[in-house]
C-alpha cells in the first residue's frame, strides 16, 4: 500500500466486512475489536473477543461512524478509531490520560495497520483524514495518546495508540505528559 493511492472512508454497516478484514481473525489486538477505551475494565474483560465484536457492530449498525478505514485499490489495509472523548469512558479512569482541561475534544484512541502496509505512511494518512472527519462533525480539537518509546525497534503490535512522531508530522503538539513515554497531543482543527 502506498499513500499516493490511499483512500479513507468512515466505517458504516456496508463496510463492515472491510473492518473485519483489517481486524483479522483475532479481532485486532487480543480480541479488542477497538472496544478497550469504550468500556470500563470489568465490562471490557467480560466481552473480549466475540462480545466486543458484537458491541462494535451494534455501534456501527446504530448509525455511529466510530472511525475510518484506509484503502488502496479497494483493498482495506488500515483503521483509526475516533469519537468525542466522552465515548471513551476508560480514559476517565486513567491517571496518565485524564483530561488536560475542560475543553471539548475528540479523541483518537487507536490505529490498526495491516502488517504488509506498515512503515509506508498509512497511519499518518489516517490521522490527517481523521482531522478532516472530526472537523466536519463539529470538533475544534482532536487529541491523541501516542507512545514515544525509549527503545527502538518497538513492536508494532504494541503501538496501537500510534507513535508520537506520526502525530507530530500530522501537525499535533504535545500539551501534557504524565508518563515518560506517553504524551497527550492535540491539534486545533479550525473551521
Amino acid at each position: 500500500m502506498s499513500t499516493s493511492g490511499l483512500a479513507t472512508s468512515p466505517l458504516t454497516p456496508g463496510r463492515w466486512p472491510d473492518f473485519e478484514t483489517v481486524m483479522g481473525a483475532k479481532g485486532g489486538c487480543g480480541g479488542c475489536w477497538c472496544m478497550l477505551w469504550r468500556r470500563r475494565k470489568a465490562d471490557y474483560d467480560k466481552r473480549v473477543g466475540d462480545g466486543n465484536r458484537e458491541d462494535i457492530r451494534a455501534i456501527v449498525e446504530g448509525g455511529e461512524e466510530p472511525g475510518l478505514l484506509a484503502y488502496e485499490n479497494d483493498r482495506p489495509g488500515g483503521w483509526i478509531s475516533l469519537a468525542p472523548r466522552e465515548r471513551f469512558v476508560r480514559l476517565e479512569t486513567s491517571r496518565v490520560l485524564k483530561p488536560v482541561d475542560d475543553r471539548p475534544v475528540w479523541s483518537v484512541s487507536c490505529f490498526l495497520v495491516a502488517k504488509d502496509c506498515r512503515n509506508r505512511g498509512v497511519a499518518e494518512a489516517l490521522l490527517r483524514a481523521a482531522c478532516t472527519f472530526a472537523r466536519q462533525r463539529g470538533a475544534s480539537i482532536l487529541e491523541g495518546y501516542p507512545i514515544e518509546p525509549k527503545k527502538r525497534p518497538y513492536p508494532a503490535a504494541y503501538a496501537w495508540t500510534g507513535f508520537a512522531s506520526v502525530f507530530r508530522r500530522a501537525g499535533f503538539e504535545e500539551v501534557a505528559r504524565r508518563s515518560d513515554t506517553r504524551p497527550i497531543m492535540r491539534k486545533r482543527l479550525g473551521s
